[in-house]
This record gives C-alpha cells, structure tokens and sequence, in this order.
C-alpha cells in the first residue's frame, strides 16, 4: 500500500483522538459523560444517530450482500428507510419530552424505571441485562469490521488487525464519553457520507454508465437485476422487517434524548433522511457495480468489496480518505454501543442498585473502566474471523428492535400500560428472538425480529390489562407530557413532573 494511503489514514486517527481529548476537557459531570448534558444541535443529532446506526454494515455488510445477491436485497433499504422515517416522525420528540420530565432520565433502562415507578428496580436490571447481551454481540461484529478492514487494506493478520481497531476505538470513547462520540460521529458521518457517493459514482462510470453497469451484471446473472428473484413472501417480510428494529436501539435512542431542544426534531430528522437515503443507495450501487466490476476476478469475501474499490479506483491519498470513511462507519456505532453498555453498567446497575450518592467523578471513572472492560469481551468474541458482519448485526438489531421496541411504543403512547407489562414485553421479545435463530425450516426462516416484535407486543399488553391500573402520579406524567406535545411548550424545565414516591 501507498505511503501516502497510510498517511491520510493515519492523520484522520490522530484527528479523531483530538476530538476525545476535546470532550475529555468538557466532560465533568455524570450526564455529560452519558448523555452530552443534552445540548445536541439537530445536525450533530442526525448524522450522529445516522452514523452509529449504519456501522460497518453500511460500507461492508451491504455492499456485500448486494454483490452477493443482487437487487433482491433493495428490500432491506426499503425497509429500513421507513422505520428510520417513522421512527424520527412518531418517537424522536416525544421521548426527549418525556425523558426529561420523567425524572431526567439518561438512559432507557432510566426511563423504564422512572416512568411505571418501579420501586423494585426489576424492570431497570432486565433491560440493562438485555442491553449488555445484545451490545456485546452487535459490538464483536463492529469488531470483526474492522478486522477485515485493516487485514484486507494493510495486510495485517486477522488478530493483529482486529486489536488494533479496538484499540483506536476505546480510545477517544474512554476519554470523551457523549460529546466526543457525537462530535466523532458527525465528522464520521459526513465522511461516510462522501465515501459511499464516491466510489460507486467512478466505480459505475468507469463500466460504462449506469445502463451499462445492469447489462454486465445481467451477462453475469439475470437475477441480480431483479428486486423480486429469488425471493418468496415470507423472504421479502423478513427483509423489510429490518425496519421494525429502530424503535428499539438504545444508541439511536440515546441521540433523540440528547437533543438540546424538542423543538430541534424536525430540522434533525430532515437531515437525518437525506443522509441516509443517499447513503444506503450509495452501499446499494457499490455493491451492484463490483459484480460487474471484479467479474473477471471475483472476491472471495463479498463484504470487501468497497475496500477492494478503495484500492483500484482512486490515488492513494483519497484511497486513504475512503478508507478512513470505512473505519468511520466502523467508529461511529462502536463507540455508541460502548458508552451505552459503559451508561448501564455506571447508571443503572452501579448507582441504581449499589450507591444511589455516587459521586459524578466516582461514575465518569468507572464508566472509562467498563468502557475497556465490554470492549476486551467483545474483541474476544470477535476472535473468529469467519464470523460475517451483517449476520452478527442482524442478531442484535433483531434482539433489540423485538425486546425495546413494543415497549418504547407503547410506554410512550398507551396510558394504561405498566411495569409488569414492560417487563413482559421484554423477556418475550428477546427470548423469541434467541429461540426462533435457534431453529430452521419453513415459518422459522423467517427473520426473528418478525415474531419477536409480534409477540412483545402482545406481551405489553396483556401483562398491563392484567394488571392493576397505572398509579395516578404516573397517569398525572403521561397527561403532562400529552399536553406539553399539543400546545408547543417543548421546553419546560427538565424534571418538572409530579416527583417520585419514596
């Protein structure tokens, strides 16, 4: 590899770990540290939730499985770009309201906790029981990203490559918690952004044009050029149903709670929508363009294809940007999954279980610590080079989106809802989802977050109409918050509902 490919892609690193050292100096207290003190503008939130969402799958695991596949896998950008819009349209503004008014609450555990008043703290243990299982997962395959990027760009060996990821990464979340992930983020995402516009524009005029890109690939397979090939009802469901899962992220979540002002929801999720629908379509025609491009050559590893791009398109200097881009989108979510997992450990096990008057220094240090700690079992569990990005993605977001999902919907839209009904939700989504990937053949090919999201529903709301009715300080918050959404007075004073009962 060129000199000056390392070199821009050196420079970018050092770049990104002056951020950290940036929000190091601006982070003292506790909820900076988690939550940023909730001073996000609308772009930094948008392109932050933008770029820890899309991770590696978007400049690995979806060009791959489009040179794999073909256009039958638009299914999966259709999808996802609904649940991104309705996500942003019906959960964004109302859950930075009701977050704030309920206790201020910093992470979705905290919520839970603080919105059915549960004095047992049993709905604050399983969710963050759930969270670390999931993120542990969702956090190897970030891992195994960048393992593959660094292996295949810098000839690296599979281990030496997936440590030295880690630990750039770990570093600037360690010192910078929120604010330099978000600030990262938004960098990232503009670079990810450039990158996956990029390399499919020059990949695709070089064949020829666009219309002569579709006939190469369509000498090379027919199919590839059909959304519908090779797919069947129940294959095109599970596709789309990758959407369902954004209701659910904690990290994405995380990024609509921290926003300075509910009022800033519109302009973010304007923002956030142009980004993402260029930015899957760009993952969608580099994967497309590579079947033709490499077709004399094809790759053993479709999940390298962008990296292999990077290489024979452009100079060294912007193959050195391009690939910065690709080690961005591997940032970008595994720095969120790790403060989010560092949040749980610090918030909700350590002061909402053990010592509720832990000091803010006392907290910021041992979230730094369970920073290193999630990152060293997740580097672990990335270990197996054979393990495929998209598939560990696909397990979580699915964990995710059928534990959280329902109850984030319903808790903040249903009055009647309860502790009990939260808690049933949630065992039953990520249970159905850790059974169901268990099994094989026929309805069970389905993809699980189909039956997991279906069944947590119905768990919710059984579990609540068998339950006693909501207590009347929690029916008095709900109704607060409803208000506050119909007469526009977004920014009442954080904490402002009827307080908690010892």
């Amino acid at each position: 590899m060129a000199v000056s490919t390392i070199l821009a892609f050196v420079v970018y690193l050092l770049a990104m770990l002056g951020i950290g050292l940036i929000g190091f100096k601006q982070t003292s207290k506790h909820a900076d540290y988690i939550l940023g003190g909730r001073r996000l503008g609308p772009a930094v939130a948008a392109l932050s939730a933008g770029a820890s969402d899309m991770s590696g799958w978007l400049l690995l695991g979806l060009p791959g499985a489009f040179y794999a596949s073909g256009m039958n896998q638009s299914w999966i950008v259709i999808g996802l770009m609904i649940g991104i819009f309705l996500n942003w349209q019906f959960i964004a503004k109302r859950l930075r309201i009701y977050t704030a008014v309920s206790g201020d609450a910093l992470t979705l555990p905290d919520f839970l906790d603080n919105r059915f008043r549960d004095r047992s703290r049993l709905l604050r243990i399983i969710s963050a029981i759930v969270i670390l299982i999931f993120f542990t997962l969702y956090t190897s395959a970030g891992l195994v990203a960048g393992g593959i990027l660094f292996e295949e760009s810098f000839g690296l060996s599979y281990t030496v490559a997936l440590w030295t990821g880690a630990v750039i990464i770990v570093g600037y979340t360690f010192l910078g918690g929120f604010l330099a992930v978000c600030w990262t983020d938004f960098v990232q995402g503009i670079v990810m952004f450039l990158a996956i516009l990029v390399v499919p524009s020059i990949a695709i005029w070089s064949l020829g044009g666009l219309g002569e890109t579709a006939t190469q690939v369509g000498v090379m397979n027919a199919e590839f050029n059909s959304i519908f090939a090779g797919t069947s009802f129940l294959g095109i469901i599970s596709l789309m149903a990758w959407g369902l899962g954004y209701f659910g992220q904690p990290h994405i979540l995380a990024r609509f709670m921290a926003l300075r002002s509910p009022k800033d929801t519109p302009t973010a999720q304007v923002i956030g929508m142009f980004w993402v629908v260029l930015a899957m379509y760009g993952a969608l025609f580099a994967g497309y363009a590579g079947v033709a491009y490499f077709a004399d050559a094809p790759l053993e590893n479709s999940e390298a294809v962008f990296l292999q791009f990077t290489q024979v398109l452009v100079n060294p200097w912007i193959g050195g940007v391009l690939l910065a881009g690709v080690l961005a989108a591997i940032m970008s979510t595994i720095d969120s999954q790790l403060l989010v997992c560092s949040s749980v450990i610090s918030e909700d096990f350590y002061k909402g279980l053990l010592r509720p008057n832990a000091s803010d220094q006392e907290l910021v240090n041992l979230g730094r610590m369970s920073v290193i700690g999630i990152a060293l079992i997740a580097t672990l569990l990335a270990s197996n080079p054979e393990a495929g990005v998209l598939a560990l993605v696909s397990y979580a977001w699915a964990g995710f989106g059928a534990a959280f999902g329902p109850v984030v919907i319903l808790s903040l839209y249903w009055q009647r809802m309860t502790r009990n009904g939260a808690i049933a939700g949630i065992v039953a989504g990520a249970l159905t989802v850790i059974i169901w990937k268990q099994l094989e053949g026929g309805i069970f090919d389905i993809y699980e977050i189909v039956p997991g999201f279906i069944l947590g529903l119905i768990a919710v709301i059984v579990g609540s109409l068998i339950d006693n009715t909501p207590a009347i300080e929690i029916r008095q918050e709900f109704a607060q918050v409803r208000d506050q959404l119909s007469s526009g007075q977004d920014d009442q004073p954080i904490g402002s509902a009827p307080p908690m009962p010892e």
